[in-house]
């Protein structure tokens, strides 16, 4: 408290539950950015986490490519998934549990550590809320709307296999006046996300129908606002990074480091310096996963003591 926290005052049972709050909130905003950009920490043992509310220990870690919420990049944890991207805000509440456990003696009451622990609940809730809004370029969140809104679109993306960060800047660039306009066919709708999907061929009539169905929903959605396309995509581009440190990149690195060669390091740094940038002279590190690296070790998922 007195080095980390000095703002909370001198260590008494009020600051340790204000610290603790503290925790519970810091830690949901967290929780939050890892599912804005695909983050997913893969070993979120108690140890692992930080009372900061920061990222630490870097052992099997990734991005979602295709958005699959069942998907974890540690082996160790292929059989039970525990720790996989959707599971992320819940454990982040075990662990708070755990850690309101241990503190408990200082303060001898349940029901305030209970009243931190909402919180996290509530801020996570607000922040997730207010966080997809955002990826979708909506002014607010409207819960008659937008619920059920971000409810289909978590289920379209998983229809056929889907690159959640180009799928979110592919969408931020549709020409929403256009398609109103022209009375769109499933595919003209579809056309302008095809870069996003990893297999075009899969896309069923079916399927086809139903991601149309919701991007009609989405633009009618967003004909609510005043917002120009232009400004909405400006916004979006802010929140929906181009770049992510995608794993088969981190590996082409390894790889070329272990050969002496450095240059990948230092190109794929100045690039993450900028994530939300186009950088079109760095187009080649926004494309999707390579099939060749859908299973190779070290570009998919990796053990512990990798």
């Amino acid at each position: 408290l007195r080095n980390d926290f000095p703002h909370l005052g001198e260590p008494s049972v009020a600051s340790y539950l204000t610290w603790f709050e503290e925790v519970c909130r810091t830690t949901a905003k967290m929780i939050v950015h890892w599912q804005r950009v695909g983050f997913v920490h893969g070993v979120m043992n108690t140890d692992n986490m930080s009372i900061l509310g920061l990222t630490i220990d870097y052992g099997p870690y990734g991005w979602l490519e295709d958005y699959d919420p069942q998907w974890t990049p540690n082996t160790t944890d292929a059989g039970q998934r525990r720790y996989c991207f959707g599971n992320q805000p819940q454990i982040a509440m075990w662990n708070l549990t755990q850690l309101a456990n241990a503190i408990y003696p200082l303060i001898g009451e349940v029901e305030p550590l209970e009243q931190a622990l909402d919180v996290y609940l509530k801020t996570f809730e607000e922040g997730w809320k207010t966080m997809m809004a955002a990826k979708l370029g909506l002014e607010v969140y409207n819960s008659e709307t937008d619920d059920d809104l971000i409810s289909e679109l978590l289920q379209v993306l998983q229809l056929v296999e889907t690159d959640m960060t180009i799928f979110y800047r592919k969408l931020a660039g549709l020409n929403t006046q256009k398609m109103n306009k022209l009375e769109a066919s499933d595919d003209d709708l579809i056309a302008a996300l095809f870069e996003a999907y990893y297999q075009p061929e899969k896309l069923t009539t079916s399927f086809k129908k139903r991601i149309a169905d919701w991007l009609r929903r989405y633009i009618k959605r967003l004909s609510q606002q005043t917002v120009s396309d232009e400004a909405r995509a400006k916004a979006m581009n802010k929140v929906n990074p181009k770049y992510v440190f995608r794993n088969y990149l981190a590996q082409q690195a390894i790889e070329k480091a272990e050969a002496d060669d450095y240059s990948m390091i230092e190109e794929l740094l100045e690039l993450l310096r900028k994530p939300y940038d186009e950088q079109p002279e760095n187009e080649h590190y926004a494309q999707k996963r390579p099939d060749w690296a859908r299973h190779k070790a070290g570009c998919s998922m990796l053990s512990c003591s990798s």
